[in-house]
């Protein structure tokens, strides 16, 4: 009898590939990208995104070992100014995430960070046999919250097709 794969998650896939290139060409990972919002705050999620960590060269007659790094981290406009205040407190939010003192600098260049997203306009509300197949769903659900959450992607998900009507 053979064993089934397992099946892999996509991330895991793209993880796998971009960690190295990340790390060689800008010294940081996937998993500090991903974690930024909750690293940086939200004074400074939506303004700031790191770029990349320069770690001191090594001699090869260095007893002293390992050296914390320099993060680039790019922000938007007069935020920066902001950031430079607050950079202490960064600093240890980030060696928390790393779990040791890895960044010993953090040195901020002003440019643009957000991408202007096209949102698309909400979904007009289900009718019919699509909103009571809606609401059956969503019969023994307790929490508000997830309520919500149901109802928006339930809506989406159960909108008639545009040309289709």
């Amino acid at each position: 009898m053979s064993k089934r794969p397992v099946p892999l998650q996509i991330a895991e896939i793209a993880n796998g590939i971009m960690d190295p290139v990340l790390a060689r060409r800008a010294g940081i990972s996937t998993a500090l990208l991903g974690s930024w919002d909750e690293i940086a705050g939200e004074e400074f999620a939506d303004c700031t995104r790191p770029e990349k960590i320069a770690w001191p060269r090594r001699d090869g007659g260095d007893e002293a070992g390992y050296q914390p790094g320099v993060l680039t981290i790019a922000c938007e406009g007069a935020r920066a100014l902001f950031l430079s205040h607050a950079q202490g407190e960064l600093i240890e939010r980030i060696n928390g995430f790393f779990g040791f003192p890895a960044i010993r600098q953090v040195r901020i260049v002003q440019k643009p960070v957000s991408v202007q997203l096209r949102h698309r306009p909400a979904p007009q509300p289900l009718r019919g046999e699509a909103a009571r197949r809606l609401d059956a769903m969503m019969e023994g659900i307790e929490s508000d919250a997830l309520k919500r959450a149901v109802q928006r992607l339930g809506t989406a998900v159960l909108q008639p097709k545009r040309g289709r009507r």
